[in-house]
């Protein structure tokens, strides 16, 4: 039987640890479902714009190979219908998030993988406001 993963991020100013973080949720299953931030969803989070907006976002992770459906995400409240109408059999998701997500349990395993040490987007922001 396949496994579908899914995973939710807001991939702004795209960087290896979004690559390794995909990578590893890939290896979990068949199929890697990505739910995108939404701009609004992400200004609500983060209190700031993304630099790239939804739909640039969405097709730089839609051009990964090891990609296989991709999704805007308009709403933290409805991770649970997004999980379940993605089929997902595994949420995967960074360990920044551990332990909000297992509340999704009864639907799905839930596994947090570690981030990549010393990369993030916000420290490139910043590193970038700086120059």
């Amino acid at each position: 039987m396949s496994k579908r993963v899914i995973t939710f991020g807001t991939f702004d100013v795209f960087h290896v640890g979004h690559i390794n973080i995909l990578e590893r949720c890939a290896s979990l299953g068949d199929t890697l479902v990505v739910g995108v931030s939404s701009d609004a969803l992400n200004f609500s989070k983060k209190q700031r714009h993304p630099i790239y907006c939804e739909q640039d976002r969405l097709k730089i992770i839609q051009s990964l190979s090891f990609v296989d459906e991709v999704f805007i995400e308009h709403s933290l409240e409805k991770k649970r219908e997004y999980i379940e109408y993605y089929r997902g059999d595994i949420l995967a998701m960074g360990d920044d998030w551990k332990g909000r997500f297992d509340e999704f349990s009864d639907i799905c395993e839930v596994i947090y993988f570690p981030r990549t040490p010393s990369i993030s987007t916000s420290e490139i922001i910043e590193i970038a406001k700086t120059i």
